[in-house]
């Protein structure tokens, strides 16, 4: 297809992998955010998150960003890439769509494409983005401009599937719209464009293959909690389940669920099969059961420490790990939080400790947060932290290990005196 110019309106996570990809691909690229110190490393061809490909990309290839959308009037494509979170009580909040909306509604010219990759409930294209485009440009969707919804799929720190290579879906008002899109896609991606037949269906996409997702961990994470009980290690029967070779997909048990999609966008769709009088009673329980999980984890703190003949009330716990995923310093909807917030409750004394993000530690190194630790959590399995002995933690006094992700092997623990806890172990 012809390179055209095109702007992506959100640069975080997933923002700024699609701009460098475009950019690598031959497409003139402009950035927006609304964050002047993450637009200001850019412009320095810096990363603002940890990120390996971002990091060496942006030296090759880089993005001149702004706050500012004017730059919107100039592009043919304009993508939409900001997140989509929840408020306290669960529901879903569309204020950063909306709000980019609304700005890029106000510089959009006629003949340009407008794609949401952001994940949102099926009907938010139609009933909240396309309205506001349209009232605030005054032009008319399939008509003056054209709009598609392609839904986000990244997965940070993988070094198999990324941008590029991953398999997208894209669905649009009308066929031009569609074929637009999927014109772009296909120019970036060496993974297939799978154009379904409406806007509704791109939306429902997204949300169902993270609530697959969250469903089986839920499963999973109530086999720990009842196995836990039961002293059978659900590690072992899952790893043996999963020899069987069709119909088992394994999926493990941990301290919590986190990160931008999976305990996010289940509400999507909870709440908006709501104003259609659906129960989603099966995604509202697995939510429900994987939000438990902070609190079994500290339980088993608590567990752990009375074994040693010690209380939690004023002991020293050391919890390993900010971020929600191995080697990655991205803190989104991440259950450390939860977890610190807990222990704090019930008395101990916590040290929070990440190398990934070191700017919201307690400690600047793991030595540190060893220092006088009665016991340690590993609420992420960080490289570093998969390295952890038993002889290091004897020389820290370190008494209960609670392995949040199941990431040490609890044979080494044997005969050491250490209490070790695993998640169903």
């Amino acid at each position: 297809m012809k390179k055209n110019k095109v702007a992506i309106v959100g640069l975080g996570y997933v923002g700024l992998p699609l701009a460098l990809l475009a950019k690598r691909k031959g497409f003139s690229v402009v950035g927006i955010d609304k964050d002047q110190k993450k637009v200001d490393l850019i412009n320095k061809n810096i990363s603002p998150f940890e990120d390996e490909m971002c990091q060496k990309y942006l030296a090759k290839f880089p993005i001149p960003s702004s706050t500012s959308f004017e730059k919107v009037s100039e592009c043919d494509i304009v993508v939409i890439c900001v997140p989509t979170p929840v408020y306290s009580n669960n529901l879903p909040n569309l204020e950063p769509v909306k709000s980019s909306s609304e700005k890029v509604a106000e510089y959009l010219k006629k003949g340009q494409l407008v794609i949401l990759e952001s994940t949102v409930n099926p009907g938010v294209s139609e009933e909240v983005v396309i309205p506001i485009i349209e009232e605030i440009s005054s032009m008319q969707v399939s008509k003056d401009f054209y709009f598609a919804h392609c839904p986000e799929r990244i997965n940070p720190g993988d070094a198999k599937w990324n941008v590029e290579n991953i398999n997208r879906v894209v669905g649009a008002p009308d066929k031009k719209s569609l074929k637009l899109a999927a014109d772009f896609y296909r120019a970036i991606l060496t993974g297939t464009v799978k154009e379904m037949a409406s806007l509704k269906e791109a939306e429902a996409v997204k949300v169902v293959a993270n609530s697959f997702r969250d469903v089986n961990i839920a499963f999973v994470n109530e086999l720990a909690r009842s196995f836990h009980s039961l002293g059978i290690d659900v590690v072992n029967v899952i790893d043996g389940a999963a020899t069987k070779p069709f119909s088992f997909m394994p999926h493990y048990p941990g301290c919590g669920v986190g990160g931008h999609c999976i305990p996010v966008d289940p509400y999507y769709l909870i709440e908006y099969a709501k104003k259609s009088d659906f129960d989603h009673d099966f995604l509202s329980l697995a939510r429900r059961i994987n939000n438990h999980m902070p609190k079994f984890t500290v339980d088993m703190v608590i567990e752990g420490l009375n074994q040693q003949k010690a209380a939690i009330n004023g002991a020293k716990v050391a919890v390993l790990g900010l971020s929600y995923k191995q080697n990655i310093d991205d803190c989104r909807e991440s259950p450390s939080f939860k977890i610190i917030k807990q222990l704090k409750k019930v008395g101990a004394r916590v040290v929070a400790y990440d190398p990934h993000v070191k700017h919201l530690s307690d400690v600047t190194n793991l030595e540190a947060a060893l220092k006088g630790a009665k016991a340690i959590l590993i609420a992420t399995s960080h490289d570093e932290f998969k390295k952890i002995t038993p002889k290091k933690l004897v020389e820290n006094k370190v008494k209960v290990v609670v392995d949040g992700r199941n990431c040490l092997n609890k044979k080494i623990f044997e005969g050491t005196g250490i209490v070790y806890k695993g998640i169903g172990r």
